[in-house]
């Protein structure tokens, strides 16, 4: 009988080894392909995700930043472009981080679409959490409270910064009489140069620096002066916006402003005894005269419980008495007199007829009052002379048509000058058409015109003597209304008889002449 034992003993212990070998090997390999199987099953699908990193201060790429993700995928690093590129991501969405040493990092948000690229670009921030501001500005020139400072000054300043970092400047810069203030930025170097100053000014500057990463470091305030007017014995009024701006001149065209551009103030009238410059000035709905030093400091109202009015405030004046102690002014068909300082006010005058003084004059010598009057629009005007009692001594014009102005008694007082539009021609806006300039004799009572070889189309309007009497000033402009104004002054020509018109100052009117 066959036995069990006798057939296992009877087969070769060799070829079971090789076969146990063959069922280890089958079943390893059996389970690294359900392994793989695992990996891509059925319906995962993938895309690309790549992007570029830039500093957020100039935009130029950043290298060897790193770049991943949450949820996690490859970690990759950018190219010198700044460029990356992730493969092989799983469609879904994700957050992506740039980090770089010396810079804040930043997330961005990325969705992940089938077999498609998604871009990203970060900008990266340089981090300030060690990065040192710059030092204060130090102040260099102009020194402190400097004056007679020419209308040119390069200003000089130090600064330093610990990192060694690129700075930038903005001086910062403000007119003692103002508060409007004027910024020069974008400065790399440690000075700058301020043309077109003004002069007799004042001046506040101030240096700001700043390293693109911190805040801005701002130096102390200094002053500097600049160096006082030349001569100026000219005053004038522009039209700034809806505002006269009055200003002083020197024959060479040099200007400085002395109001303020937001307020209306206008018909400077200067005395050179009490070294003051009156004019009339908007406060509220009424307006009054005030007086200031000739730079525009020292302002101070005169005129309180009675105000200067008439039909028009642009063609309304008032006069200085010789010594600067007193003012004369209408206040509609009254001429008032008041003291330099507003007190003593005392009516002196008042029109017979009810018409409106709109000008007036005073003699050197205090004698005699140039008056110019008209009706509610201006016209059916009349020049006459008073004295100090408020008698008519001289009538020099009166009825005539069309508009009549500019008063001026020559230092004696025998002689007046004025302008009358020879056309006759009104209107409801006071237009005029042919304004001339007329000079009459007291003494003789005898009127004439100067010729002036005013341009055809033309006005000539505000007139004066010179402070020698051997020339005029006064305003031309085209007798539209709207054209540029110019202070032109008129000096007689010995040689052949005829006048040089010379333009003082462009776009101005109102002129006085002390």
């Amino acid at each position: 009988m066959f036995q069990i034992n006798d057939f296992l003993f009877s087969i070769n212990p060799k070829s079971i080894i090789m076969k146990d070998i063959y069922i280890r090997f089958s079943l390893v390999f059996l389970v690294l392909m359900m392994s793989c199987s695992e990996d891509k099953f059925a319906g995962e699908e993938f895309g690309t995700v790549e992007g570029k990193v830039v500093s957020a201060i100039d935009f130029k790429p950043l290298v060897n930043v790193k770049v991943f993700s949450s949820p996690n995928t490859s970690i990759v690093f950018t190219d010198e472009e700044g460029k990356f590129v992730v493969d092989n991501v799983k469609v879904g969405d994700y957050s992506f981080e740039a980090q770089k040493d010396g810079y804040i990092a930043k997330f961005e948000a990325a969705t992940v679409n089938a077999n498609k690229t998604t871009n990203l670009v970060f900008e990266l921030k340089l981090s300030t959490t060690n990065n040192k501001a710059p030092t204060a500005p130090v102040l260099v020139s102009p020194t402190e409270n400097a004056i007679n400072q020419a209308l040119e000054v390069n200003l000089t300043w130090t600064a330093t910064d610990p990192e060694k970092d690129s700075l930038k400047y903005e001086v910062i810069l403000r007119k003692d009489s103002s508060n409007d203030v004027v910024i020069y930025s974008d400065i790399s170097k440690l000075n700058y140069t301020l043309k077109g100053l003004t002069y007799s000014t004042k001046y506040y500057w101030q240096v700001s620096v700043s390293d693109g990463i911190n805040s801005p470091v701002l130096s102390a305030i200094r002053t500097f002066t600049t160096t006082a007017f030349p001569n100026a014995r000219f005053l004038f009024v522009k039209k700034e916006s809806d505002n006269y701006v009055i200003y002083s001149g020197d024959e060479n065209g040099n200007q400085l402003q002395l109001t303020n551009s937001s307020i209306n103030s206008w018909r400077p009238r200067k005395n050179n005894q009490v070294k003051k410059i009156a004019f009339i000035r908007s406060s509220g709905a009424q307006n009054h005269i005030y007086t200031m030093n000739p730079d525009g400091s020292g302002i101070l109202k005169v005129t309180n419980s009675v105000p200067i009015a008439g039909f028009n405030s642009d063609f309304i004046t008032y006069s200085w008495n010789a010594s600067g102690s007193q003012i004369i002014y209408p206040y509609f068909d009254k001429l008032y007199r008041i003291n330099n300082d507003g007190s003593g006010l005392t009516m002196i005058y008042q029109t017979p007829n009810g018409k409106f003084i709109s000008e007036c004059d005073w003699s050197n010598d205090g004698a005699k009052i140039a008056l110019k009057v008209n009706n509610a629009s201006g016209y059916n005007a009349e020049i006459y002379v008073i004295n100090t009692a408020g008698t008519v001594i001289n009538q020099v014009v009166s009825g005539t048509t069309g508009a009549i102005g500019g008063l001026n008694f020559a230092v004696n007082g025998e002689k007046l000058v004025f302008t009358r539009d020879v056309s006759g021609f009104e209107a409801a806006n006071y237009r005029q058409l042919d304004t001339k300039v007329f000079q009459h004799i007291l003494s003789t009572n005898f009127t004439s015109e100067i010729g002036l070889d005013k341009p055809q189309g033309t006005v000539d309007l505000d007139v004066r003597y010179s402070p020698n009497e051997a020339e005029l000033i006064l305003m031309n402009t085209s007798n539209d209304g709207i054209s540029v104004k110019n202070i032109v002054k008129y000096t007689p020509s010995i040689t052949n008889l005829s006048v040089i018109r010379t333009i003082l100052f462009k776009d101005a009117s109102m002129p006085d002449w002390e």
